[in-house]
């Protein structure tokens, strides 16, 4: 089993830097929904798992979601060489948990869309354009659930 390719020290001060809000992502998306009209919350404390953004009028939530994090199928996510047990473990739990929120938002009344770092980059994304236009056509729907995911074949 190949070792980390940097020390210690210097993953946990990469790791430390990852956002957890106002991601690159979030951001595209904020931008873009807002640039079309949309106005929302960000992480509303008073919702199940603080959603990214909570659109009141439309009575739903947009989770913006990571790629490696949420252990998404796409070609943005490879389990780590190191330390298995503890990623498998990590990562296992985000996913548990993220069932659990969409979950308890749907018992709220609240529509839940699910937006995936792939959708953005990557080789699969489909474009900024495309995931903004995308979130605005399902908030406009009836659609009770929704997912923007890259598309499957990358380069294709």
């Amino acid at each position: 089993m190949p070792g980390d390719v940097v020390d210690a020290a210097t993953r946990s001060r990469m790791m430390s830097g990852i956002r957890g809000k106002d991601t690159k992502p979030e951001l595209v998306v904020r931008r873009g929904l807002h640039a079309l009209g949309f106005r929302y919350r960000l992480h509303d404390r008073r919702l199940p798992g603080k959603p990214d953004m909570v659109l009141p009028r439309w009575r739903a939530a947009i989770q913006i979601n990571g790629c490696f994090w949420h252990g998404h199928d796409c070609a943005l996510f490879r389990w780590p060489g190191t330390r298995q047990e503890f990623w498998r473990s990590k990562i296992g739990r985000n996913v548990e948990r993220d069932r659990e929120v969409e979950a308890a938002l749907d018992r709220a009344g609240w529509r839940v869309l699910t937006v995936w770092e792939c959708a953005l980059k990557g080789p699969a994304r489909i474009g900024a354009d495309a995931v903004v236009n995308g979130a605005a056509d399902w908030l406009r729907s009836d659609a009770h659930t929704g997912e923007i995911r890259g598309t499957d074949r990358a380069g294709g």
